[in-house]
């Protein structure tokens, strides 16, 4: 990892900066960067995906593999979006604020053709960061915020509208968060009639993260939703729950294409992100490594990073006879064998 030192000490107590990010070193390192309990869900995660292995392929690519991609009203250069994380100064850093966080992750995204996702939390500082980042690279992100109470939900949701967001996140599952409750934040338990309802009433298309059953994604689906994101949170909310790569396939044949379907959790390089779209993924989300990347060198730090994605992912559809993404959903099943 480049700049370890840097992280080390920009995130002492958060994160331990392995070289292999697995969630064994930080099992139940919440608040932090680790998975709840046990660490099992976060775990799991990584060690699941690691078990697929790419098949090789050298005369079956056509051309130079084509990358790009339109996802909710954004063109990208490859199907990448930097996952929504707020809180830096209780999950990951007492000397990188909130608004630096959340400024590092836009603008590098944005430098490279993709979008990043901003967090929410109890604190409006954390949202308000995010808003404002969004706003000053021209609307290049993505905001998410928490299905609090209407009254705030509303409150909230003035922003995005202020900034022009025609898309934004919801993370549904975190009703589950411990980081919520132990900062005062409180968030509704709701039925799919109650979201729907709720989505009706919204002035934005919304994307619904934190789907990791079949019957909730067609849910999603019949709802309303302009997206359905299959997460577990990086393990942050349940312990012993399944990983994202075993739940996605399903999800993915539940939904038949009626809506974009996007995974994260225990997604580390390029050539994850060629097995997960070879499972069915429309595009991907990555989390904790930005962390880390954006602690070592900020904006310099995360561009590294997507840059590597980036040479791995077209390495990866090469070698694996892709010329486009198309061919990768289309061909999964000759692309990526399980061990």
């Amino acid at each position: 990892m480049k700049n370890r030192e840097k992280v080390l000490k920009n995130m002492k107590g958060f994160c331990n900066a392995c070289p292999s990010c697995d969630g064994r070193f930080c099992a139940g390192n919440v608040p932090g960067m680790g998975g709840v309990g046990s660490g099992s869900s976060f775990i799991s995660n990584v060690s699941e995906l690691k078990k697929y292995k790419l098949n090789m392929k050298v005369m079956s690519c056509e051309k130079e593999p084509d990358t790009s991609l339109e996802l909710f009203g954004f063109k990208l250069s490859f199907p990448l979006l930097a996952a929504p994380i707020g809180g830096t100064s209780f999950n990951m850093s007492k000397t990188v604020s909130e608004e630096a966080y959340a400024n590092t992750i836009i603008k590098a995204c944005a430098s490279r053709g993709i979008i990043g996702c901003t967090g929410d939390g109890p604190q409006e500082f954390v949202y308000l960061a995010g808003y404002k980042a969004i706003q000053e690279a021209g609307g290049a992100g993505i905001p998410f915020i928490k299905p609090w109470d209407d009254k705030l939900l509303m409150e909230r949701l003035e922003g995005a509208k202020i900034i022009g967001s025609e898309y934004i996140g919801m993370d549904i599952d975190s009703i589950g968060l411990i980081n919520v409750k132990v900062n005062g934040g409180n968030i509704p338990i709701r039925n799919s009639s109650q979201y729907k309802a709720l989505l009706k009433r919204l002035p934005f298309k919304v994307i619904l993260k934190g789907i990791m059953d079949p019957r909730e994604a067609v849910e999603c689906v019949e709802m309303g939703a302009a997206g359905i994101i299959v997460s577990n949170h990086g393990g942050r909310i349940l312990d012993h729950s399944r990983s994202t790569v075993s739940a996605l396939p399903g999800i993915v044949r539940a939904v038949g294409g009626r809506v974009p379907v996007l995974v994260d959790g225990g997604i580390r390089s390029g050539f994850d992100m060629v097995k997960v779209m070879a499972l069915g993924a429309d595009a991907v989300l990555i989390g904790r490594p930005f962390t880390t990347a954006a602690m070592g060198d900020l904006e310099n730090g995360a561009g590294e990073y997507i840059d590597k994605l980036k040479n791995q992912f077209i390495q990866a559809m090469l070698l694996t006879g892709c010329s486009n993404l198309e061919q990768l959903k289309e061909n999964g099943s000759n692309i990526i064998f399980k061990s």
